[in-house]
């Protein structure tokens, strides 16, 4: 199938990796719904993408709320009327320099609620439309990062949910296969975005002192984002890591 042809719907496409996705998988040709919590950054999205309006739903969704996603799948599927390629890209952090033991339920709870059981149900609602279609089957490429392996300092519900969301690409991959349905992860290590300005003054590593980290452009990771996309269906990157070459990732711990 040709780009021009595909649809794809991104959660977190207001900023960062989710937006450096959506203007590789636009310009390519793709059809793309934009999903976040806020307005204003999703149009800001679309305007930068220089795409036709026709190529571009904008939904605001909470993806910790179940009715929130099931509203932006019928809205994607009434606008475009199927789905090729889900990149679940939102997800969130507890605050930060809290000690394991005093985070509070609710902060777990919220970071679980949108990076775990979010992804879960995005990828539910992407499957039930992609086994349906004909023809039949579609990509999900879930966002994990460095953190779906190694921890950082204080980050527990972070580092737990990205973990949880390793093993729910691979069930993913395992189960729907007989939906002619790929499940890839990506892997991101100090992309460049909104998120990681603070490693510029310093981050926290294991030993307790602070290191400025380097970065790499964001585009990569876009541009990444659009080769999974566009192989075809027989073939998958299962995972796939792509971090800035001097990041103190390998030596974590």
């Amino acid at each position: 199938m040709n780009s021009k042809d595909k649809v794809a719907l991104i959660t977190g496409a207001g900023s960062g990796i989710g937006r450096s996705a959506a203007m590789h998988l636009l310009n390519d040709g793709y059809s793309v719904t934009l999903t976040g919590r806020r307005l204003e950054p999703l149009k800001e999205t679309a305007q930068l993408s220089n795409a036709a309006e026709e190529k571009i739903c904008i939904v605001q969704t909470d993806v910790s709320d179940s009715d929130s996603i099931a509203k932006l799948f019928k809205t994607a599927q009434d606008r475009f009327g199927r789905l090729d390629v889900l990149f679940n890209n939102a997800g969130i952090g507890a605050p930060p320099l809290v000690n394991l033991e005093d985070l509070s339920l609710e902060d777990w709870k919220k970071v679980v609620d949108v990076n775990l059981t979010g992804s879960f149900l995005c990828a539910q609602n992407a499957i039930n439309i992609m086994k349906s279609q004909e023809p039949m089957g579609g990509r999900i490429i879930n966002n994990g990062s460095i953190s779906a392996y190694v921890p950082r300092p204080y980050s527990v519900a972070y580092t737990a949910t990205k973990h949880a969301v390793l093993g729910l690409t691979k069930s993913i991959s395992l189960d729907c296969r007989k939906y002619n349905i790929a499940c890839s992860q990506i892997d991101i290590g100090n992309a460049s975005t909104p998120l990681t300005r603070r490693m510029e003054e310093g981050i926290i590593q294991p030993n307790g002192t602070k290191m400025v980290e380097p970065t790499f452009d964001v585009d990569h990771a876009g541009s990444t984002i659009l080769h999974m996309s566009n192989l075809p269906l027989d073939t998958n990157i299962q995972t796939v890591t792509i971090m800035a070459t001097n990041m103190p990732y390998i030596a974590r711990g």
